[in-house]
């Protein structure tokens, strides 16, 4: 990883360097080691659910305007500035697949010298679009497939079908041992950062076996067999606080802060399809402004003030 590792890496090479050219000692100490970034404010590690904007067409990371990194970034007063890393990308996942992963994320954040004394928060936001227990498919890609199933749908014989993969192969161990490298990086380099393992919103309330999706604002889709696709954000959830108490890491239980506006309720914080009612252009089964705005504000008043 390059950054404040590569800037340590480089003074040892110079001391090598020295070494092998005949330098004296008191030459090589004279010359003066890169100094380590002080580190940013505000570094986001995370998935569509953080970046919280449609994919572009080059491949490039882009960030929503109401997306929660940006409204907590204007909280803290750092909006627009330099004090600001936001890494995260959709499609991003912990290691899973040749797209954007935490490490790449993080070693990124690492370039523009994120992380050091100074940087105040460190959020951690993956799961998704992960494949775990050695199934070919992540939640997202088999999601797409059965959701709109009538037949046979995304209920619990979905799995044993090959339609979707278990569930039960997410754990907090799997999670915890994904991101412990990252989390040691970090916590040598931004000692004084609180890291934050942040869940997902409420999509569907946790005892639910449907699944519902609003279309402009005025059509709800329902799948009744939709039992597989809310018990694996249960385990999602479930994984991150295992992780987080294995790792000595904060979690922010953004499903608890949402409880109740999940899709197709009287006031839903997620995102329908084309819904004027949440953000008419917004990733369907993503966060709304105001379900952002509520994550923002948690993290603010927990972790920044």
């Amino acid at each position: 990883m390059s950054g404040n590792g590569g800037r340590w890496l480089c003074a040892a090479a110079m001391a090598i360097a020295a070494a092998l050219t005949g330098t004296t000692g008191a030459q090589a100490d004279s010359t003066p080691a890169p100094a380590a970034p002080e580190g940013k404010a505000l570094v986001v590690l995370g998935d569509s659910y953080s970046a919280n904007a449609w994919a572009s067409q080059d491949g490039g990371c882009v960030h929503g305007t109401t997306s929660w990194p940006v409204q907590l970034s204007a909280l803290m007063g750092v909006a627009g500035s330099d004090q600001v890393a936001d890494q995260s990308c959709t499609g991003a996942s912990l290691d899973t697949g040749n797209s954007y992963t935490l490490a790449i994320e993080a070693r990124d954040a690492d370039k523009a010298g994120a992380f050091g004394p100074k940087t105040k928060l460190v959020t951690i936001q993956f799961g998704p679009n992960d494949t775990w227990g050695g199934a070919s498919q992540n939640l997202w890609n088999a999601s797409q497939q059965c959701l709109f199933d009538l037949a046979d749908g995304c209920g619990p014989d979905a799995v044993a079908a090959g339609r979707m993969p278990d569930p039960q192969q997410v754990t907090g161990t799997q999670y915890a041992t994904r991101i412990q490298k990252i989390v040691t990086y970090i916590r040598y380099y931004a000692p004084n950062a609180h890291i934050v393992l942040v869940g997902y919103p409420e999509l569907f309330p946790a005892e639910q076996n449907s699944v519902c999706m609003d279309f402009f604002g005025m059509v709800p889709f329902t799948q009744p067999r939709g039992r597989t696709v809310v018990e694996y954000f249960n385990r999602i959830d479930q994984a991150q606080r295992e992780a987080a108490a294995q790792l000595k890491l904060d979690y922010l239980d953004s499903r608890t802060l949402t409880a109740g506006h999940g899709a197709c309720t009287a006031q839903p914080w997620i995102n329908g399809v084309y819904d004027p009612t949440t953000k008419i252009d917004g990733l369907p089964f993503h966060p709304a402004p105001a379900g952002d705005a509520v994550v923002a504000k948690a993290l603010y008043e927990r972790y920044t003030r």
